[in-house]
């Protein structure tokens, strides 16, 4: 197995991107958040579906059931990720059910949850989280990598769930530590989001996951984090890019393949860009390889795959591509500057090896 060569995405190539953006890159206007059936008391964001091995949508007992981190609503949406939680979220028709935690309550050392993905697999249901904070003292950014499993019963719900347990020990060589109890969002550096993947051409399951390039000189040292599973579990390994000196959070990452090619997809704000690259929008961005030994190449010559539209930069947030190509997000500021708090409508793209953009 040749290991995974970890790919720079540079200051250079995100200068590539050029005002004004292209239609293929603009995603539509979000008017009003449609809340449909969901709690009104409560926020929604950072989603993702069920998916089986290969990455498409799964549907269970005839339900396409999603995940999303959802709290309640506090009046300051700033205070949700202190007490997120993964819920089950039904799609029927375009709108969405809340089905209630995916987790049963355990003892735990963590205090809550923060994003991951979700495998279907041979009757089982695999949840891989992060688990953010610590039970001892409330309000810290520590993160790690966890999961839990439950088997999917006759009434196909799963049932009897694991208790949660860590992927990894520590952060390895090539992380920073996440291991930080102050700190404030934008600014801390990251060890979550873990995102399965099977590899189409041996069988090797990764994880991808947001981190941070250890020994940078840099503050802004963002990182696609790998995982590799083994015989012995779980191990880090180097990660498949990094934007060193760029920009330091490359969020949500996750890989999919897609006609002979593997995408490397993450999620990023301007605001975490470095000095001088402060014209990238916040969107979605992405690389392209033949292999996951890499190199990875930017999508579109810049990483640019969407972006907001230039009236309303902060509309939507946190994408996430599956094998099917929809791209799945939360509605973050509204025109008024209010939080949306509810799922995005969803969006296609089209993959043509390096191009990217919304599907007509």
């Amino acid at each position: 197995m040749t290991p995974p060569k970890t790919s720079v995405w540079t200051a250079e190539q995100v200068r590539g991107i050029a005002a004004p953006l292209g239609a293929g890159v603009l995603i539509p206007s979000v008017d009003a958040p449609e809340r449909g059936t969901l709690d009104a008391g409560r926020l929604y964001w950072d989603m993702w579906p069920l998916q089986d091995a290969d990455g498409h949508r799964t549907v269970l007992a005839g339900r396409e059931l999603w995940m999303a981190l959802t709290a309640p609503d506090r009046g300051d949406p700033a205070l949700r990720h202190f007490e997120a939680k993964i819920h089950w979220l039904e799609r029927v028709g375009g709108d969405w059910t809340d089905h209630g935690p995916v987790l049963p309550d355990m003892p735990v050392p963590y205090e809550r949850e923060w994003a991951g993905s979700a495998l279907y697999h041979e009757g089982t249901v695999t949840l891989f989280f992060t688990a953010a904070g610590t039970a001892s003292r409330a309000g810290g950014y520590q993160q790690e990598l966890w999961a839990a499993s439950a088997t999917v019963g006759e009434d196909g719900w799963p049932q009897s769930w694991s208790t949660p347990a860590p992927l990894v020990t520590g952060y390895g060589p090539h992380y920073m530590p996440a291991d930080a109890h102050e700190g404030a969002p934008g600014m801390i550096k990251a060890f979550r989001d873990p995102a399965y993947f099977r590899d189409p051409a041996d069988g090797t399951e990764y994880l991808a996951f947001t981190a941070s390039l250890a020994g940078s000189a840099s503050a802004f040292n963002g990182a696609f984090g790998l995982a590799r599973k083994g015989s012995d579990g779980w191990a880090l390994v180097a990660p498949a890019l990094h934007a060193e000196g760029v920009n330091n959070e490359l969020e949500r990452a996750h890989l999919v393949f897609h006609a002979g090619s593997y995408y490397a997809f993450w999620s990023t704000q301007t605001a975490t860009f470095a000095d001088g690259l402060g014209h990238a929008p916040g969107g979605l961005y992405g690389m392209v390889a033949d292999s996951m030994a890499g190199p990875w190449a930017p999508l579109n010559g810049s990483g640019l795959v969407l972006a907001n539209p230039a009236d309303a930069p902060q509309q939507t947030y946190s994408w996430y591509v599956d094998a099917d190509l929809t791209v799945c997000s939360f509605v973050d500021l509204l025109p008024d500057g209010s939080f949306g708090g509810v799922p995005a409508p969803l969006l296609q793209l089209k993959l043509d090896g390096a191009r990217a953009e919304l599907a007509a």
